[in-house]
């Protein structure tokens, strides 16, 4: 499953990666919390929606993202 970025905000376009909880390899619980995204007006973070494996991560600590890009992959268990 595809773990992309969240609808943002009004008039928010770009979120940068703060800290990555977990690591590639991991197994996490649906809605444990996996990254840390801020914004000009807020910080929060992406939970999981399922549990599994996070088998990959496309984007790193510092890395500007847009709406609907993807971040991760988890593989369902």
């Amino acid at each position: 499953m595809e773990l992309k970025v969240p609808e943002i905000g009004e008039d928010l376009f770009e979120a940068k990666i703060v800290e990555w909880f977990v690591k590639e390899g991991d197994m996490v619980d649906k809605d444990q919390d996996l990254v840390e995204l801020v914004t000009d007006k807020a910080s929060f973070v992406v939970p999981s929606p399922i549990k599994g494996r996070l088998s990959r991560i496309y984007k790193g600590e510092g890395d500007v993202l847009g709406e609907d890009m993807l971040l991760a992959e988890i593989d369902p268990e």
